[in-house]
């Protein structure tokens, strides 16, 4: 079977319905974009929105994809010319899209002097970055303000520098990056980086599953080409990105490919993080205590889906800014029900104790302080409690896979079968807890009580008395 390529490309045409095909010229497409952090999500988010501009017409959102270090992906993509199939799965079906954005790819580490030269080209626009937060770093600082130096030396004016990392204030955080690396080196660099580019806030927001054996089956037979880059994801997608633009003529192109483009990025993460990530934490761990394999297997149990509904609707949403909240919470349960992601529970509740206090702590702390009920975390919480021994209700055991792992088990298991005193030794750990909550006495009573229901019974049976006992 012939490989996906530009030039096996245009024997498709006339491609089935379920198929979507680059409807731009694609030979030569000069490079608009520079992004780091060449990936699966990238490739099913940001390069999908540059695809659909370049479809408008507009050929400055061609994109050079950067891996950082990793270079099996950067060269299989190039020797399909950049083309990948992403199939895209809902309710209503699946459907594919070959997309086209990527007009070459690189790696940072073997062509270093490659990505400082897009930098600083003058097609080049704006840069972006899913590098994920932990590479924040120097060795990232470095490659910016390299590129941005080369820039200002030839004359040309700043980019528009994004972030797309799953991090609070990603814009500003970057801008202080570059700005403190540019001023330990030339402090004329960071001031021309201060007046010349801009690092908008964003959030986004795309499950995309890591790509298996059955997407390049599938693609080939869509495609009748062999594809050994395809993926797959979900129907829903977000950004949100903050209108704060070196081409402010940008932020009407954005929003025509639909991004929504924001004054004000913090209301959207906060309901994504406190929704989306809260309530898949609840999720997974008790679909790990219950057995259960992925998140839509959790969802489609009905006392699960209540408990979700309930979290968000009566106790997550009342702190929340974020317009259209029910219509997002729809979504949000529509999204944990589509089983064509197989997002597995283990690997959501991974990291448990470093995600609780971002993802549960500020609402447990506003609802205590208004004096409001917080039965849904506490009994999620009694839940992570109760998975800390790694095994499930049936006995069947299972990795625990968390920084603080070893420690948590430990505890778990020296005070098993004590709920107060399991509760009064994993509830004093401030880095998860904060230093307040432990001495809530109400919060310990609640996560206690259900903790010893879920030993003396289940977590499936404490769900189901959960139910019963707060308004439907």
């Amino acid at each position: 079977m012939r490989a996906l390529s530009q030039a096996s490309l245009a024997t498709l045409t006339p491609s089935p319905p379920s198929l979507q095909l680059p409807q731009y010229q694609r030979s030569p497409l000069p490079i608009g974009l520079v992004h780091l952090g060449l990936g699966a999500f990238h490739r099913a988010h940001q390069a999908v929105v540059f695809d659909a501009l370049l479809g408008q017409g507009d050929p400055r959102w061609g994109v050079l994809g950067v891996a950082m270090r990793s270079t099996e992906l950067a060269d299989a993509l190039a020797a399909q010319d950049g083309l990948y199939a992403l199939q895209i799965a809902n309710a209503e079906g699946r459907r594919w899209q070959v997309v086209g954005a990527l007009s070459q790819t690189c790696v940072a580490a073997r062509e270093p002097g490659q990505v400082v030269a897009a930098i600083a080209a003058p097609s080049t626009r704006w840069i972006t970055l899913t590098v994920t937060e932990k590479a924040y770093g120097p060795e990232l600082a470095t490659l910016l303000v390299q590129g941005l130096a080369a820039r200002q030396a030839a004359g040309l004016g700043g980019l528009t520098i994004a972030s797309c990392d799953n991090l609070t204030g990603n814009g500003h955080k970057l801008r202080q990056l570059c700005l403190d690396a540019a001023e330990k080196t030339d402090p004329a660099l960071a001031q021309w980086i201060d007046r010349q580019c801009r690092f908008p806030n964003s959030m986004v927001d795309r499950i995309v599953p890591a790509a298996t054996a059955q997407h390049r089956a599938d693609a080939a037979q869509v495609l009748g080409l062999e594809d050994a880059c395809a993926l797959g994801t979900e129907g829903f997608w977000e950004w949100v990105i903050e209108d704060n633009f070196v081409d402010p003529q940008d932020a009407a192109l954005l929003a025509s490919a639909g991004v929504q483009v924001v004054q004000e990025v913090l209301p959207f993460e906060e309901a994504k993080l406190r929704m989306l990530n809260g309530s898949h934490t609840a999720i997974a761990l008790m679909g790990a205590v219950m057995g259960l394999p992925t998140v839509s297997d959790c969802v489609a149990q009905p006392d699960i889906h209540w408990f979700v509904h309930h979290l968000m609707t009566e106790v997550v949403m009342p702190q929340l800014q974020r317009p259209g909240l029910p219509a997002y919470r729809d979504a949000l349960l529509a999204r944990f029900a589509n089983p064509d992601l197989r997002h597995k529970v283990h690997q959501i509740a991974s990291d448990s104790s470093l995600k609780i206090p971002l993802r549960w702590l500020p609402t447990i702390q506003a609802r205590l302080a208004a004096g409001a009920p917080v039965e849904p975390l506490a009994f999620a919480s009694a839940v992570w409690l109760r998975y800390l021994l790694a095994e499930d209700d049936a006995g069947q055991p299972y990795a625990i896979s968390d920084p603080m792992g070893a420690m948590l088990q430990a505890l778990a298991q020296q005070h098993r079968g004590d709920a107060a005193a399991t509760v009064q030794a994993v509830l004093a750990l401030p880095s998860v807890w904060g230093a307040d909550l432990p001495r809530n006495p109400q919060w310990t009573a609640r996560v206690t009580h259900w903790l010893q229901r879920i030993q003396t019974g289940s977590v499936t049976a404490a769900l189901a008395e959960l139910r019963s006992s707060l308004p439907s």
